[in-house]
């Protein structure tokens, strides 16, 4: 006989399933598809809709809401994001007038310049740190950071205005993939923040720490200038920054805020391939607290951001 007492159940008050209220019926299941025949609008149909299926198809809805209310849609952005090959997908999103904003981290820019200007990116990084050339091409280091001088001394652009003019300027080979490029021709503003000494640019001789720190506060501006437009109304997208683009953009938010502009009542959505504390708090949290809506999407970039613009565009109509 075991010395452990064990409850009595036969108390136990039981309910009929027909009254008690449940989250999930199979209207709500996904749908199989014919692939031959299905549209994308069929497929997008065909996505459950539970938790994160509604969530996505919410987003989508608050993007084109705010766009139709004239509010921002401010995209930020690390640098995989262009390393995964997502550069055209930003940048139709741009050509019809979804996006209205470009934040991102200077890992970012580096990738979009080299790409632009020599057709490739993403060294080895673990072969290369072994004889020490990890990160010491002469000429990424010299587009960018005299280009950054010139714009210092002779300007009163920012780094991602800098940059977008110059490689327009050289008429670079691949200009057509540049979200720089593709951002100062459409005139939405394109900011990039550095964290100076967590680039590859910054290890070089030609680094200037004066223009380069000068070029990214002057975007830290303009982001604001951004920012404080978000008032009942409005998106801000987190796709794959970690730590520098969360942490800008809650500073930004509470410039804004300081300065007496109601940056309130708007959404917010991170997108990342694992989940991570500042996106999480910087992002989805903190800002909507009170007001506005926060989602967290856990997934790869190159599945995750075209399924996000396809919905926007089918959606939109755009």
């Amino acid at each position: 006989m075991s010395k452990y007492n064990q409850i009595d159940l036969t108390g136990v008050r039981t309910i009929s399933i027909k009254s008690r209220k449940s989250k999930v019926t199979p209207k709500d299941f996904a749908k199989s598809i014919d692939a031959g025949k299905a549209s994308l609008g069929e497929f997008i149909n065909s996505l459950p809709r539970i938790l994160v299926g509604n969530e996505l198809r919410d987003l989508v809805s608050d993007v084109i809401q705010s766009r139709r209310k004239g509010k921002p849609v401010i995209l930020m952005m690390g640098a995989h994001v262009v390393k995964v090959g997502m550069s055209p997908i930003i940048i139709d999103l741009l050509r019809h007038g979804i996006v209205t904003h470009v934040a991102m981290n200077s890992a970012s820019a580096i990738h979009d310049v080299e790409t632009a200007m020599w057709g490739h990116t993403s060294e080895d990084v673990a072969v290369n740190l072994m004889d020490g050339t990890f990160g010491m091409s002469k000429e990424t280091g010299d587009f960018i950071n005299k280009a950054l001088v010139k714009g210092f001394t002779e300007s009163s652009d920012g780094y991602g205005e800098t940059l977008a003019k110059k490689i327009i300027a050289l008429k670079a080979p691949n200009r057509a993939v540049s979200i720089l490029a593709e951002c100062y021709d459409t005139g939405v503003p394109v900011t990039v923040h550095a964290a100076i000494g967590t680039d590859i640019v910054h290890q070089q001789p030609s680094m200037d720490g004066a223009a380069t720190g000068e070029l990214s506060f002057r975007d830290f501006k303009i982001l604001v200038s951004s920012v404080k437009d978000l008032k009942n109304g409005g998106v801000v997208l987190n796709l794959g920054s970690a730590v520098i683009l969360p942490e800008v953009f809650l500073k930004a938010l509470t410039v804004a805020r300081n300065l007496g502009f109601k940056a309130k009542g708007f959404s917010t959505a991170n997108f990342d391939m694992i989940r991570q504390y500042r996106p999480q708090m910087n992002v989805v949290e903190r800002p909507t607290q009170h007001g506005g809506r926060g989602y967290n999407f856990t997934g790869h970039h190159e599945i995750m951001i075209p399924l996000l613009a396809a919905m926007i565009k089918l959606e939109s109509g755009r």
